[in-house]
């Protein structure tokens, strides 16, 4: 990376850390300007705009999900033992300080219109389809019942992981990951092969 580029996703680690606090709404080129030890001129130039800070704030964050969630998901053998890995790593995601910035600009952007709106749901969108490829995989496996929908699959393994993040951030009970792994086996019991 030319040093651009490396100072410009160093901005956006900072941005990241910051929303997942305050939202991408409280996310200003003041308020990053601060925090990066910036001039608001030489942040500005590289976001110009509140708008394309934000985005360009989404889209790091995307970047960090894919790197800490995704890919070492993706390093375990196809599967159940991949479906397993993922949410091992959804579950540390979720447990980071601030939170998950998904679920904040989820509930920011759900109703407004916009660049914003649209990349939010791009984003869960490309989730549940990784979570419905990655259900495929146990079934060609023969890990799964052939007939299983694996898209209701992903569906439930996404609504156990929301499900972690409230009971675990909002309540803190501390049972969470217990409770969380014991859906997930219910749920992959409920569909696997009869040998």
């Amino acid at each position: 990376m030319r040093k651009g580029e490396l100072t410009r996703q160093a901005i956006l680690d900072v941005a990241v850390r910051m929303a997942r606090y305050s939202g991408l709404s409280g996310l200003t080129i003041g308020s990053l300007a601060a925090a990066a030890d910036m001039s608001k001129s030489g942040l500005y130039a590289h976001f110009k705009s509140k708008e394309a800070l934000q985005l360009a704030c989404m889209e790091r964050n995307s970047e960090q999900f894919r790197d800490e969630v995704f890919r070492p998901a993706l390093a375990k053998p196809r599967g159940v033992t991949r479906l397993q890995a993922l949410m091992e790593h959804w579950m540390a995601w979720y447990s980071r300080p601030g939170g998950c910035l998904f679920l904040a600009a989820a509930a920011e952007f759900d109703d407004l219109p916009g660049p914003l709106h649209d990349l939010m749901v791009a984003e869960q969108r490309q989730m549940i389809d990784s979570l419905a490829r990655i259900a495929t995989t146990a079934v060609e496996a023969g890990e799964l019942d052939e007939d299983t929908d694996v898209f209701q699959v992903a569906q439930e393994v996404f609504g156990i992981l929301l499900s972690y993040n409230w009971m675990s951030r909002i309540l803190s009970y501390p049972d969470a990951s217990e409770r969380t792994w014991t859906a997930f086996n219910r749920l992959i019991d409920s569909h696997a092969t009869s040998l």
